[in-house]
């Protein structure tokens, strides 16, 4: 078993819709990581930065990103967490509703490890959050 079987994969998600529908499309690929759920990007850096009281000391093995949340938005979180020493090895996986060239293109200069889109449909979370787990935790090789 490798050590991304055991690291958390945080989810940085205001939407509750959104959040149980990847939720359940997880149990559906059987991930054996807990899942964490962060509504905003105040939280999810008081988490990843070990300021937020009642978390795992333990990093995640990925991050699943939202761009647009209230407070620090996705763009903001990215820029900070890949400026921060003890966290920019995480891959952080920008998951939005935006297709717009221009956001995709700051995602990846502000170092984002890859950009996907939210599909309308169930199926196609399911199949999207698949390729996620596989590629993310089952091929790659992640920092211990």
């Amino acid at each position: 078993m490798t050590t991304t079987a055991i690291k958390p994969i945080l989810v940085i998600e205001d939407s509750t819709e959104d959040f149980t529908a990847l939720g359940r499309a997880f149990r559906k690929h059987a991930l054996q990581n807990p899942v964490l759920r962060c509504e905003d990007g105040e939280q999810a850096l008081d988490y990843l930065q070990g300021r937020a009281v009642g978390w795992p000391r333990l990093l995640p093995a990925i991050i699943l990103l939202d761009l647009n949340m209230p407070g620090l938005d996705g763009f903001d979180v990215l820029s900070v967490i890949k400026q921060d020493g003890s966290l920019q090895s995480i891959p952080v996986v920008i998951f939005t509703t935006s297709s717009n060239d221009q956001d995709i293109a700051a995602c990846y200069r502000l170092g984002a490890n890859s950009y996907l889109t939210k599909p309308i449909g169930y199926a196609e979370l399911e199949e999207k959050v698949r390729l996620i787990v596989h590629y993310w935790l089952e091929a790659s090789e992640l920092p211990a």
